[in-house]
């Protein structure tokens, strides 16, 4: 496992990190969801990330079972906030952070979280009042470092802007071979001020592993016949998308590495990129993913893989 820094903090995160969406808590067994994390410690795997919202808390609490019996320094950990928990509380208002945190802390069974990101941005509350309550935060030893998931380039820009409170290191975009939007501003900007990406959904929910095949029911056990993880997926499903993914196997195989390898490849090919994170609900799956960190790929394959996907994208 090769390891990188995120953005302008000290943090060196694992290129292949562990998420929860979905999966921990809510979709997958206990027993396996387990094993998972266990594999991912053994193959250096040092990056976890969650967020409150997961399964209503469920996620951070399963994670709070499992991780405090590693020593603290072993990981990284992430959280976020901002989607309703409940009818009231949602959102990035000072009163959310303090409370939301604490709420998290106490899940999570830990008195610091090293990265503590606002999941979107808060049309609600003024931007002053989220990274002011997020400098407290940091000032009181409960969070290390701030970033931010999914939040338009011109608010970032605002908020590396502002002076006298806390910078963000890290933005949580989605990123993959079929989704390159960030590539248009945000990964320029953040490059250009010290925040580093975290992506999410490197291999588009799964699609970009090749096992949906086009005109052929999903396979049973996977995410697409999932009624808990399913729900995200099908805009992916389309025929002409799974088809070009078809034509990646033979690229990824000239790159001697299976098609999950090379997506997961292409996105660390980024240098703005420290981490891709990745699902897993048995641990084979994250010792195939994990492989992909450190691979040299001919960024001429890289080229023609962008060409493959370039029509179904649009």
């Amino acid at each position: 496992m090769q390891y990188r820094q995120l953005g302008s903090s000290d943090l060196q995160v694992s290129e292949i990190s562990l998420g929860s969406w979905l999966t921990y808590g809510v979709g997958v067994d206990r027993d396996q969801a387990v094993a998972c994390v266990d594999k991912a410690f053994d193959l250096g795997i040092n990056f976890v990330d969650t967020a409150n919202v997961y399964g209503r808390g469920a996620a951070e609490s399963f994670l709070g079972d499992v991780l405090p019996s590693r020593p603290r320094d072993s990981y990284v950990l992430a959280t976020k906030l901002f989607f309703p928990m409940n009818d009231t509380d949602r959102g990035l208002s000072r009163a959310q952070v303090e409370k939301q945190l604490d709420a998290s802390l106490k899940r999570l069974r830990t008195d610091m979280i090293d990265l503590y990101q606002c999941h979107r941005y808060d049309e609600h509350t003024p931007l002053e009042e989220t990274t002011e309550a997020l400098t407290r935060a940091v000032q009181s030893g409960k969070v290390r470092y701030i970033g931010f998931s999914e939040w338009p380039a011109d608010k970032i820009r605002a908020a590396i802007d502002m002076v006298g409170v806390e910078k963000f290191v890290s933005s949580q975009p989605q990123y993959s071979l079929l989704w390159r939007e960030p590539e248009d501003e945000v990964i320029p900007l953040c490059a250009a001020n010290g925040i580093g990406q975290i992506v999410w959904s490197p291999l588009a929910q799964g699609v970009l592993t090749g096992k949906y095949r086009p005109g052929a029911p999903p396979p049973s056990g996977t995410r697409a016949t999932s009624e808990e993880m399913g729900g995200f997926i099908s805009r992916l499903m389309a025929p002409d998308i799974l088809e070009a993914v078809q034509r990646l196997e033979p690229v990824a195989a000239e790159a001697g590495l299976s098609l999950a390898q090379f997506a997961l490849a292409w996105v660390l090919r980024e240098p703005n990129v420290s981490s891709a994170i990745v699902g897993a609900s048995r641990p084979e799956q994250l010792e195939g993913n994990a492989a992909a960190s450190g691979a040299k790929v001919d960024p001429a394959l890289f080229a023609r893989a962008e060409e493959i996907v370039a029509a179904a994208r649009r």
